[in-house]
């Protein structure tokens, strides 16, 4: 039972992952490392398989990322952060803006510097 819900999980996940490549609204890597992460759970096959997609060699950040992959990770997550920051500024949270600013700049510091480019 628990192998099913797995694999549930990790096609509902790669499905999200593979509209997310589409869509630079949805993070991609995430959606990839819970897939990754069920597909390892559920079976050998399904895990061996799913780690020789082109999607999962993408978006792999042991090996690097490819310059585009890394791009397409901080623009979308500018854009998201963006829409956040807009709209605490405008209800006048300041202490929220400040951390969103944060986590921002240490994700930009993180894929610039700390995943290789491929």
């Amino acid at each position: 039972m628990r192998k099913i819900l797995y694999i549930m999980i990790g096609c509902i996940s790669l499905g999200l992952g593979i509209i997310s490549v589409i869509l630079p609204i949805l993070p991609t890597v995430p959606f990839v490392l819970l897939a990754a992460f069920c597909f390892a759970k559920s079976s050998e096959r399904l895990d061996g398989w799913f780690k020789n997609t082109k999607l999962y060699e993408e978006n792999n950040i042991k090996s690097g990322m490819t310059k585009r992959a890394k791009l397409r990770i901080m623009c979308s997550v500018t854009l998201l952060t963006s829409i956040g920051f807009i709209m605490m500024g405008l209800k006048g949270i300041v202490v929220g803006n400040i951390v969103l600013l944060i986590v921002w700049i240490f994700h930009m510091v993180y894929f610039t510097f700390g995943v290789k480019t491929v």
